[in-house]
């Protein structure tokens, strides 16, 4: 969607108003409009909110999609089997780096020969690579789905696991960094999210 204004001369389609005064009602600038007092249109309402009805199913879509680390890691922690498994996607070299523990360790490329062997279709699979720069959970869910795997992708991938203080498995045993102040609160139990 790209602000459109009526000026002297024409409509323009340009993403700059031209106006003058300053009432904004239910998102319509309104008002003169004159070419000579041009204001930007904010970035983010450039293209219109969703409808909430439209929000709420996308977002709604989104958790069928996406866990979050914390969520992953408090149903590992407790008591009883959580009812999924996780799945590493990246390279011997990475899941030697480091890895969520109790992880199976697929490499995405192997997901089409080995999935069957290793997962039981019965149980859903969350998926994770290293981190939100990367799309190799995505490319591992999709894989897995496509052989009717049900699946979730792991948002924030082993580099926020790592982040946020949980601990973590290498070649040379277990480690476990403190939070980063970014990603997780000091001192509290979980976000509040």
């Amino acid at each position: 969607m790209t602000a459109t204004s009526t000026t002297t001369g024409g409509t323009r389609t340009d993403g700059i108003i031209a106006i003058t005064g300053d009432a904004i009602t239910g998102g319509a600038i309104t008002g003169n409009a004159t070419a000579g007092n041009a204001v930007a249109v904010n970035p983010v309402l450039r293209v219109a909110s969703a409808s909430p009805a439209a929000a709420a199913a996308h977002f709604r879509a989104s958790l069928a999609f996406h866990a979050d680390v914390s969520d992953v890691a408090a149903a590992l922690a407790a008591d009883g089997d959580p009812g999924f498994v996780v799945l590493d996607s990246r390279s011997t070299e990475s899941w030697d780096q480091g890895h969520v523990p109790g992880a199976i360790h697929l490499p995405t490329a192997l997901i089409p020969e080995q999935a069957e062997q290793l997962l039981d279709r019965a149980v859903p699979v969350v998926t994770y690579c290293w981190g939100p720069g990367c799309n190799g959970a995505t490319r591992a869910a999709l894989a897995l789905a496509e052989l009717g795997f049900q699946v979730k992708a792991m948002l924030g991938g082993f580099e926020y696991w790592a982040r946020e203080g949980f601990e973590f498995e290498t070649w040379e045993g277990r480690e476990q960094r403190a939070a980063d102040p970014l990603t997780a609160p000091v001192g509290a139990e979980d976000c509040g999210c």
